[in-house]
């Protein structure tokens, strides 16, 4: 009985919602009232005229600006009266929409359905007797938090401003680093309930059409109840759900979305989060930090090569401590093998035990860290690795050169700039430590191959992940392993712009003059 009372109400609220607007003012309050009926943050103001209700606000208490209603909407009609001009070949709606709103958006709209979605955004909404349409004002309240530097994205050297919850603020920040109409911003709602404000934003004549529509396309598709997270609509459109690795990259910097833009990317920016998304993402994309970009190109070179380093010691590091000490201990030097031995001799468990044990135990200690609150969660990360990896030692549990390479794993873990990426390489870690307890080496490579046909075999957008290394195109690869000098890379991306296209005269490399020896 529940449920049809519910099915039924249902209905009638979206008959109500059907409807157009009537010339009689009560009838249409009515019907507005019933769609909010139990919203106790709907509010309606009328305005007496010669002793009648002959106009009346709708607004949604918080979303609308009050006080700017206030200030150029009541107080004039209260204290002031009909504006002067009123005659017989001026309606009531036209003399409010062209003197109070002089510099207020204002649109004219006959149905409820479109009334409620614009009170719902904040919008104020006036009704007028006798007339069969209402004004529908943009004054949408501006709270909103302020600009601060993204937490996830640290940067010693570059801007300090990062996304906010609101969209508009968002759209901001990337009109002011890209000055230019080729600069689009498509708006679509997605969301049944919660009619989440999407923007697609990309650079015409750089992003491709094919792409453009792709994204068009996977967005149109969703249907859901509510868009809380940009989050929801990344899982509804990857190209692959069953991988740990990211196929779209994920930030919260308007610097990096706009250098994604120059490059014939597209982002995907949602309201209620700071974090936007980029489409195609490659596996090298998730590597490079924006720092890279920001620094000298022999430091960023230097530095991304280590990172390179530090992503392989991440995953092989435990696995391959765990198959030469188990299966191949022949293959490390003599004094080593001595030295791991005798650490070894009165620890109760095999290697992989070990090992398996020691990580799941990091991993804790690092969840725990970022869940408690920031006053004592990195105190709590710290001091609990050092006493549990000591009393374990002490106890005679693990071994401490099973402790030196579980936080050397970490530590290197830590290094990779996009946390999502960071998070595959600790997921892949576990698999490769019992392959390599279970057959040596022999599954360390085994692993090593299944991993890399993976990445090989997988697509953002139709881009193969491992572009522009595999398949290979050598005019993109001087933005991989290194970065090249700024002067040196002309030209964009091949792989999403489809053709050379360049970025910066042929002519851009320092050229001092060298002055002779003054007599």
């Amino acid at each position: 009985m529940f449920r049809s009372n519910m099915k039924i109400n249902a209905a009638q609220v979206s008959g109500n919602q059907a409807q157009q607007l009537s010339a009689d003012l009560a009838t249409n309050e009515q019907t507005l009232k019933e769609l909010f009926i139990n919203c106790s943050d709907f509010n309606t103001r009328p305005i007496y005229i010669n002793g009648e209700a002959k106009i009346i606000l709708f607004y949604i208490d918080g979303l609308t600006d009050t006080k700017t209603v206030d200030m150029i909407f009541l107080k004039p009609m209260m204290f002031n009266g009909l504006p002067d001009g009123l005659d017989k070949s001026v309606t009531m709606g036209e003399l409010v929409e062209q003197q109070l709103f002089a510099n207020t958006p204002v649109k004219t709209i006959s149905e409820f359905k479109t009334i409620v979605d614009s009170l719902l955004k904040g919008e104020l909404c006036v009704l007028v007797e006798d007339e069969a349409k209402a004004l529908v004002a943009d004054m949408k309240a501006a709270e909103h938090r302020s600009i601060e530097e993204p937490s996830t994205e640290v940067a010693i050297r570059g801007p300090k401003d990062g996304f906010t919850e609101t969209l508009r603020t968002n759209t901001v920040l990337l009109r002011k680093r890209i000055r230019s109409t080729r600069l689009k911003l498509e708006a679509l709602t997605i969301g049944e309930l919660s009619q989440t404000d999407v923007v697609i934003a990309y650079i015409e004549g750089l992003a491709s059409d094919s792409l453009l529509q792709e994204v068009r396309d996977r967005l149109k598709r969703i249907e859901i109840d509510g868009i809380l997270e940009s989050e929801y609509i990344e899982e509804l459109i990857e190209d692959e759900p069953f991988t740990p690795f990211p196929q779209i990259q994920n930030t919260e910097r308007p610097d990096i979305v706009t250098a994604n833009l120059l490059e014939g990317k597209v982002a995907i920016l949602v309201d209620n989060t700071p974090f936007a998304l980029i489409v195609p993402m490659t596996f090298w994309n998730g590597m490079q930090a924006v720092e890279d970009y920001y620094e000298r190109f022999i430091y960023s070179s230097f530095i991304r090569f280590l990172r390179y380093i530090m992503y392989n010691t991440a995953i092989f590091l435990p696995s391959l401590y765990v198959a030469l000490t188990t299966y191949h201990p022949k293959l490390l030097p003599t004094t080593l093998l001595i030295s791991v031995a005798a650490a070894r001799e009165g620890t109760p468990f095999p290697t992989i035990i070990e090992a398996l044990i020691m990580e799941f135990v990091f991993e804790g200690l690092r969840e725990a860290g970022i869940r408690l609150p920031k006053a004592i969660g990195s105190a709590v990360s710290i001091v609990g690795a050092l006493v549990i990896g000591q009393a374990a030692v002490q106890a005679g549990i693990v071994s401490a050169p099973m402790v030196i390479v579980v936080a050397a794993t970490g530590i290197a873990s830590f290094s990779i700039p996009r946390y999502n990426l960071g998070t595959a390489i600790r997921i892949i870690r576990f698999p490769m430590l019992i392959l390599a307890g279970i057959f040596g080496l022999y599954g360390v490579a085994i692993g090593f191959i299944a991993l890399t046909i993976h990445l090989v075999n997988l697509r953002s957008f139709g881009v193969p992940y491992f572009t522009p290394v595999a398949p290979q195109i050598p005019a993109d690869l001087k933005d991989v392993l290194m970065r090249a000098p700024r002067w040196a890379n002309r030209f964009g991306p091949l792989f999403t712009f489809g053709r050379m296209k360049p970025r910066i005269a042929s002519n851009q490399k320092p050229k001092p003059k060298v002055r002779g020896n003054k007599p």
